[in-house]
């Protein structure tokens, strides 16, 4: 289980969030196995959590992100590039600079398993605000690891997974 946390500017900026939350349903693209599911928190101490379980990955790191579309049609090219309201350049998470859909890596482990936490006042969950809330934006599973450098996309590979956020009722 990887473990990060994330800090900066920019808090809650829409109304009232607290509590909410927002899934994605992680379906494998066509010839993949991954299955999961990434889920958003807004707390009330206006910092937002994302865990996330994902089964069926071939063993070894994968980077996710999150990218722009809420559309996983035609193996995850439909949701275009990764999200990144604040024009920046892609990096890696908390080390500028970085966009806001770069998340990082994940290890799977020889059973096809990973998790991840993350802690981070740069996103919300369902206020609108267009720099920082992730509903309606895909959440993208890769081949291969983020290299953190190869601009914009970090050389992640293919999308193998993926599945658009949406506000929980």
């Amino acid at each position: 289980m990887a473990a990060l946390a994330g800090c900066g500017d920019g808090g809650a900026q829409g109304g009232d969030t607290d509590g909410k939350q927002a899934t994605a349903d992680i379906a494998p693209s066509e010839g993949q196995n991954v299955t999961g599911k990434a889920v958003f928190v807004y707390e009330a101490d206006g910092f937002t959590r994302l865990d996330l379980q994902l089964s069926g990955l071939p063993p070894g790191e994968h980077a996710v992100h999150i990218h722009e579309m809420p559309d996983c049609g035609m193996d995850g090219m439909s949701a275009m590039g990764h999200w990144n309201p604040t024009n920046e350049a892609h990096g890696k998470w908390g080390t500028a600079p970085f966009h806001r859909g770069d998340i990082g890596n994940v290890t799977a482990d020889a059973a096809g398993k990973a998790t991840l936490s993350l802690r981070t006042d740069l996103w919300t969950v369902g206020d609108g605000a267009a720099t920082t809330d992730v509903v309606d934006h895909a959440f993208m599973v890769h081949a291969d690891p983020d290299d953190f450098t190869t601009q914009p996309t970090g050389n992640a590979g293919a999308r193998i997974g993926c599945g658009v956020i949406k506000l929980n009722p």
